[in-house]
């Protein structure tokens, strides 16, 4: 069964945040670490994962995306301090 991911982003603990989905988390930050992105990751130097999140439903996920979107700051910080409270590099880690 395919898995699909929200994840979050960031450039430093507590930097600039963003909050994305995909099917194929690790091809994705492939992507995000060799600037292929254009846009607001590749601006804010954004290729730290530090927050993901697995669903078996794309609709899931997306669902998931927007309502993190619509979340105040704080609230996106807690959630990433929770899982995360030293600010990791999650796909580092991962891929050691």
């Amino acid at each position: 069964m395919k898995k699909y991911h929200i994840y979050i982003l960031s450039n430093q603990r507590r930097g600039t945040l963003y909050i994305g989905v995909t099917g194929n988390l690790a091809l994705r930050m492939q992507q995000h670490k060799q600037k292929k992105i254009k846009g607001f990751t590749q601006k804010y130097s954004l290729d730290q994962l530090v927050h993901a999140e697995e669903y078996n439903s794309i609709y899931d996920a997306l669902e998931r995306e927007k309502q993190l979107k619509r979340w105040q700051r704080h609230w996106k910080i807690n959630l990433v301090e929770r899982s995360n409270p030293e600010w990791r590099d999650l796909y580092a880690s991962d891929s050691d």
